[in-house]
């Protein structure tokens, strides 16, 4: 089944964002007088097509992994000469600017719309409430502790862990300081904390910004009984069973799940001793533990679970907007999650964010497959980032991208004259070989994470 939800999900997203992304070019287009002839979502064979009553041919084609419109230019072929003025290069240079910008624009757009709708959708959040630090964190340093509400982060307010997550991922790889404000329990009054970073997590491949402070968030104590188990993983190999209450590690008693977690995470490829209860009889179980991740990244993996239980009312908040301040939260989510991507590309060329966080098609198919799973909310979450994402990348100053001829249109517009053929066929090729170069590197990234 999550097979069908990831084909699917792929599918409709990449269909949904490429449409409308063309859709942005060929309403601009026709709205300056440009003859559109073609409009593809797919490349390669056309599986529909049909025609307009302006004569574009609208075609759904068999590769999905983008589309693009054609309009009549006399630089691609001969034009009739009752036909060129509604030829692309005789439009001004605002015209085109304002065709080729059209495009991600109106992803910009269409994640505002799905920010808007969740907005009014509503969400539960849960209270990001300190569970436990660990002693000498940078967190630990500042003076958090357990009990503590993390209401803000660098002036930006934090209704939910989520919240929290995003506004430390803007300071990865980053040094200063980082300003909190908590709330005691029982208190009405927030108070400053301050958190030094020193090229936090520069370079780290998979990035944990919450547990890297030494923070652990509130959870529910979860009775350490196996409720599932991975049927390719160490539990299963090993004998462990459903109904299995774990009651020591190496010899360590056990009173929650956390507790294993915690133990499991920092020893990767380990020989491990499970002290276990099972129909009333105390067995030891010897397990060797998984690896997941290299490096200073690598993680254990036990491959089993234990059924979760209800969290405690206090402790998730609701958050929904009118139809009216949706519309300023979308376009706030718009604005931070763009500027998010572009910092982040921005790090990943300087250094300050590992490259292996780029990912790629195999990566999108697998978190479509997930969201659509989870629900239409977190399938209009990612729809949002992912067409952000799209927005953001192809308004990049690269030539073959949508950024790299609104950058020789500026030039032309500035002065006076376009760039010579030459010139821009130079450009076409350096950036060509930038876009492959890093399509590549994803590729290579998400292989990595199979």
């Amino acid at each position: 089944m999550s097979a069908l939800y990831m084909i699917v999900g792929t599918l409709v997203a990449l269909g949904v964002l490429v449409t409308f992304h063309e859709f942005g070019h060929f309403w601009v287009a026709r709205r300056c007088g440009v003859k559109v002839l073609r409009f593809s979502v797919g490349f390669g064979m056309p599986l529909v097509r049909w025609h307009d009553r302006h004569g574009t041919e609208f075609v759904i084609a068999a590769i999905p992994l983008g589309g693009y419109v054609k309009m009549l230019d006399e630089r691609e072929g001969e034009v009739p000469a009752e036909q060129l003025d509604q030829s692309f290069n005789r439009k001004t240079v605002r015209q085109r600017i304002a065709i080729v910008a059209a495009g991600p624009i109106a992803n910009f757009m269409l994640a505002l719309v799905f920010f808007w709708v969740l907005a009014m959708l509503g969400s539960e959040q849960v209270r990001p409430v300190i569970g436990a630090v660990e002693a000498g964190s940078i967190a630990a340093k500042a003076g958090l502790g357990a009990g503590q509400e993390i209401v803000a982060i660098d002036g930006e307010p934090t209704s939910g862990w989520a919240a929290v997550n995003l506004q430390l991922v803007r300071r990865l790889g980053e040094s200063g300081s980082l300003q909190l404000l908590v709330r005691e329990p029982g208190a009405s009054a927030d108070s400053p904390r301050e958190l030094v970073l020193d090229s936090w997590l520069k370079g780290a491949d998979e990035p944990d910004p919450i547990r890297s402070l030494g923070i652990r968030p509130w959870r529910p104590a979860l009775p350490p009984v196996l409720a599932e188990l991975d049927p390719k993983g160490p539990a299963q190999a090993a004998g462990l069973k459903t109904g299995d209450r774990l009651l020591a590690v190496d010899g360590q008693a056990l009173n929650e799940w956390q507790q294993v977690v915690d133990w499991v995470r920092v020893r990767p490829a380990t020989a491990i001793i499970l002290q276990v209860e099972r129909d009333g009889a105390r067995i030891d179980v010897p397990v060797t533990l998984a690896s997941r991740g290299d490096g200073k990244a690598a993680s254990g993996y036990l491959g089993a679970g234990v059924k979760g239980i209800d969290w405690p009312p206090e402790m998730i908040r609701e958050v929904s907007f009118g139809p009216l301040e949706a519309i300023g939260e979308g376009a706030r989510r718009t604005w931070t999650m763009s500027v998010l991507t572009l910092d982040s590309l921005k790090k990943m060329l300087f250094g300050e964010l590992s490259v292996k966080n780029l990912s790629g098609p195999i990566t999108i198919a697998k978190v479509a497959g997930a969201s659509a799973q989870s629900g239409v909310a977190d399938f209009l979450n990612f729809l949002a980032y992912l067409s952000i994402s799209l927005g953001v990348l192809n308004l990049l100053p690269i030539p073959v991208l949508d950024g790299g001829h609104l950058l020789f249109y500026l030039i032309e517009w500035v002065r006076g004259r376009p760039l010579s053929d030459r010139v821009q066929g130079w450009g076409i090729q350096i950036g060509i070989s930038l876009v492959v170069g890093v399509m590549l590197l994803a590729l290579v990234n998400d292989l990595g994470r199979l």
